[in-house]
């Protein structure tokens, strides 16, 4: 990729974020949700893909890192009430930032002691843990346990959703970009080669996933913005599955294909959603004669997935070699 503009396209993105989101009252709800959605997705996709693409480890737990900043991120909002909009977005920027060092912090306690692990092993590991993070919040009455934890306040907004979707993609690309930045590249082509040379492979390893687990955290404070109400079950494996899926599916190590796979697969549930007729827009009825076709939806959303895995292993959106 060539990175010569990325200030200018990281500026223009959030430039247009704050823009929509000052018409967000225009725009049908069930679409503002579908625009949160993809930004999060964004965010975890390509924070993830640092980990899995870049850095070349396999963790499946991503999505317990997103549990960890979403819980902290509501946990500060919910002590405050009422406010005018400086404060709630000052109050809002340091809950998404609690809420990503926490979970930075969660992935480097996990990180030093598994990360010499390689291939199916770390990936055990990091289920595990994604696990043992969901467990503990089913458990712990302080957040909800497994009745749910409501958020007060729906912070979330098109201007922090892109904003910082446009932020993690350029701090992820300017870092694997930079001169530290090809230790990853180093370590995902061959860990022992690039001991030899002086590189310490799990510095690289902790390094990636400490970055990759910070960005989540912030996705969470997103998700538990816009959603109102947290679920230890929204953190599941599956959810962790789905994020990996789009890495490999965009191309591992390649930022734009990850981008353009996160937007695909937030989209395709709902297309096959408005075709199996299921009407989930607020106010309006959804029983309609043909509706037991969307039970077979997701069985198509896996054929299709598995179709383009089968046509394109080397990813979707992966038409050249990004690194030589």
């Amino acid at each position: 990729m060539n990175f010569r503009y990325a200030k200018t396209v990281l500026l223009g993105t959030i430039a247009l974020g704050f823009l929509a989101s000052l018409f967000a009252s225009r725009i049908n709800p069930y679409w503002l949700f579908i625009f949160y959605d993809i930004g999060i997705s964004i965010v975890m996709a390509v924070s993830l893909n640092l980990i899995n693409g870049y850095t070349g480890q396999f963790s499946l737990g991503h999505a317990g890192f997103m549990a960890v900043g979403a819980y902290t991120s509501a946990v500060i909002t919910n002590q405050f009430g009422e406010l005018n909009v400086f404060a709630a977005n000052a109050i809002f920027a340091v809950a998404l930032l609690a809420g990503g060092l926490a979970a930075a912090l969660a992935g480097l306690l996990v990180g030093i002691p598994t990360l010499r692990l390689r291939g199916d092993y770390l990936a055990i590991v990091t289920l595990g843990f994604g696990e043992i993070i969901r467990v503990i919040l089913q458990n712990l009455d302080r957040v909800g346990a497994a009745r749910g934890l409501s958020v007060v306040h729906g912070w979330t907004n098109l201007f922090w959703t892109f904003g910082l979707g446009a932020v993690t993609v350029y701090v992820v690309a300017s870092l694997v970009n930079s001169t530290y930045g090809r230790g990853f590249i180093a370590v995902h082509d061959d860990e022992v080669a690039a001991g030899a040379m002086g590189i310490n492979p799990t510095k690289y390893k902790v390094t990636a996933f400490v970055v990759g687990a910070f960005f989540a955290g912030i996705a969470g404070g997103l998700y538990a913005h816009a959603k109102q109400f947290l679920t230890p079950g929204g953190f599941g494996f599956m959810q962790s599955i789905t994020f990996v899926v789009m890495v490999i599916l965009g191309g591992m190590g390649n930022t734009v294909g990850v981008i353009l796979a996160a937007i695909l697969l937030t989209l395709l549930p709902e297309g096959l959603r408005m075709l199996a007729g299921i009407d989930h827009l607020p106010g309006l009825a959804a029983e309609r004669p043909l509706g037991w076709i969307g039970d077979t939806r997701m069985i198509i959303y896996s054929l299709l997935l598995i179709g383009l895995m089968l046509t394109r292993p080397q990813g979707l959106f992966a038409f050249r070699q990004q690194r030589k």
